[in-house]
């Protein structure tokens, strides 16, 4: 069972999807994200598989939760940096967001 210490390990911050782009040597449908978390942690990349609810023209500009302390993960020809955070639905996979719009890198308390 997970403790609160293990949930205060995770570094989520608030990033803004600057690029986005079809991943197409993934296996399963993603898509290649670029997302800016502000000054400190700077600008990542993640795949994400979100492509049941999201295009990649409508994605530019949204602001969501990501966690940047996991270790990179190579997806095929692309080193994944971020876990980008989002709820499996029944429409496919939701990204979880800010209500109101903030500054990047603002972190999950």
């Amino acid at each position: 069972m997970a403790t609160f210490d293990d949930l205060l390990k995770l570094d989520i911050r608030v990033g803004e999807i600057i690029h986005a782009e079809v991943f197409q040597k993934a296996r399963k449908p993603a898509y290649k994200l670029t997302i800016d978390f502000g000054e400190e942690i700077g600008i990542k990349k993640s795949s994400a598989q979100i492509t049941d609810c999201y295009t990649p023209e409508a994605l530019i500009g949204k602001q969501i939760l990501g966690v940047v302390n996991f270790p990179p993960r190579q997806i095929a020809d692309f080193m994944s940096e971020v876990l980008v955070l989002g709820t499996y639905s029944k429409q496919g996979v939701v990204l979880i967001q800010p209500e109101q719009r903030v500054e990047k890198g603002d972190k999950l308390g």
